[in-house]
């Protein structure tokens, strides 16, 4: 019988995570301020207005996707919405899948399941 293993650590584990989340939260909160003082509460892509009411559905989009890329002049920041941040990520993750929009350079499906149920229903008849 082989030896068992210890059992993970899972208060280091919790740990590094617990951690790992603080740094988000904190460099998030620092470039979301900034913007938010920079740029006017609108959607940069469909121009929807915000107020303090709701401007927690307004995020900050990095224009180069790298989130550790934060320049104080806010050049590779943009305010989306929730859906147009969104619709901007699955975007880039159509366009790393090679999904490209364009459907003329698709093959076809040329199956016809039911093309002879016309045939087949008169012939129960």
């Amino acid at each position: 019988m082989p030896p068992r293993k210890p059992p993970p650590d899972s208060s280091k584990l919790d740990r590094v995570v617990a951690e790992a989340q603080r740094a988000r939260a904190q460099r998030e909160q620092g470039y979301r301020e900034k913007a938010l003082k920079m740029y006017p509460w609108i959607c940069g892509r469909c121009s929807r207005e915000f107020t303090r009411a709701n401007v927690h559905e307004l995020t900050v989009h990095h224009r180069d996707h790298n989130h550790d890329n934060n320049p104080e002049d806010g050049s590779n920041w943009e305010l989306l919405c929730l859906y147009c941040h969104d619709n901007e990520h699955a975007r880039l993750l159509d366009a790393a899948s090679g999904a490209d929009g364009n459907n003329a350079n698709k093959n076809t499906a040329t199956h016809r399941p039911f093309a002879d149920l016309e045939a087949l229903l008169k012939k129960d008849k």
